[in-house]
């Protein structure tokens, strides 16, 4: 989820790494076996060394898958991400049980996600949350929609939005998924919005949202790092 530190204040534990798989260019997914029940949303915290100071990364499997699976990215002037990267399987790592509160229900909603901002609606709907909602995913370009051929399977193309601003596509929507969200005149004010990404991102949508009607209180934000 981040490369932002938090204290080391909770149990962590060693796993092995099952499989560690670059699925776009700097973007990868690293698995590692499940020992914890969890909430599809929740996070867990990761080191590389014990002790040293963890970063969160949102869980993206289903909640009844037997791996946990991390989306991340590469972030160059990142302290965990680069040698996270260069994990292979068999190699340990230290994390901790799942924890968090963003978590999805069986209401419509709808998901609006940048970049790996999509792991944890990945995580939703893998877990079965897939009936009454709606998933927006934003990126740069068109490698950047990931899970793609699942997520557009699970939700059909009708509630599976691609937003797209540097590259154009067949059934892509040419601009930044703030742009689709100024666009829409009927976004209905009575379901959850769930907000996951960098906080520029976050923070525009947020707004705009409310522009549209949409009460503060069915906006449900995590800030990307």
């Amino acid at each position: 989820m981040s490369e932002s530190g938090l204290k080391y204040d909770t149990d962590f534990y060693p796993v092995k790494v099952e499989s560690n798989l670059e699925i776009s260019k700097d973007v990868y997914v690293l698995s590692y076996p499940r020992e914890h029940a969890f909430v599809a949303g929740q996070v867990v915290g990761i080191c590389l060394v014990e002790g040293e100071d963890p970063r969160l990364y949102s869980i993206a499997s289903g909640n009844r898958d037997d791996m946990i699976r991390l989306l991340y990215n590469i972030k160059p002037d990142g302290e965990v991400s680069p040698n996270l990267a260069e994990l292979k399987k068999g190699d340990t790592l230290y994390v901790s049980a799942p924890f968090g509160s963003f978590y999805g229900t069986s209401a419509p909603a709808v998901f609006i996600a940048s970049g790996t901002g999509i792991a944890p609606f990945a995580s939703m709907l893998r877990s079965g949350l897939h009936k009454d909602k709606m998933l927006i995913h934003g990126g740069r370009t068109l490698d950047s929609f990931y899970f793609k051929e699942e997520m557009e399977s699970v939700l059909g193309s009708e509630n599976y939005i691609r937003c797209c601003s540097q590259e154009s596509g067949e059934g892509v929507y040419e601009g930044r998924l703030t742009a689709y969200l100024r666009d829409q005149h009927d976004l209905p004010a009575d379901r959850k919005y769930y907000l996951c990404g960098l906080a520029e991102m976050v923070v525009e949508s947020r707004d705009i949202l409310i522009e549209k009607g949409i009460p503060f209180e069915n906006i449900i934000a995590e800030i990307y790092f």
